[in-house]
């Protein structure tokens, strides 16, 4: 693999994880979000990833990407607050099914990630600069 493939999958690797990034902060953003049915509320979303692969005949990996953000089946939590304004008529109102302790560990495992590819992606440039500087 050369140096200039450790940028693609870099380049892959942070453009995935923003997504990741974003899907967390719109998960924690809806944490406390109410509605006054179960399908109305809102439910967490997740990124799917996928390897992409450069050449199908050589299986060369190019890097990541995320085929989809999905939606979890968890149901959302149901509170009796008839006080509520939101309350349906039963006196129930339904909280997004988002779990805020998972989504901030979510974000650390995400930034992280984003982190160690901009490392990646430093060393890779010092190393081509390297070799640049031989050829002088």
């Amino acid at each position: 693999m050369s140096l200039f493939n450790v940028l693609d999958v870099s380049s892959s690797a942070l453009q995935a994880q923003s997504i990741r990034l974003n899907t967390v902060a719109s998960n924690i953003a809806n944490a406390d979000a109410v509605s006054s049915s179960a399908e109305e509320a809102y439910r967490s979303r997740q990124p799917v990833f996928s390897t992409v692969m450069r050449d199908a005949f050589n299986d060369s990996v190019a890097g990541v990407r995320v085929s989809e953000v999905v939606t979890t089946d968890a149901a959302p939590v149901r509170q009796f607050s008839p006080e509520h304004p939101m309350s349906d008529e039963d006196g129930y109102v339904y909280y997004s099914n988002v779990n805020a302790v998972a989504e901030m560990a979510n974000m650390i495992s995400a930034s992280r990630s984003y982190q160690n590819s901009v490392e990646a992606m430093k060393t890779a440039r010092q190393l081509l600069m390297q070799t640049l500087n031989i050829g002088r």
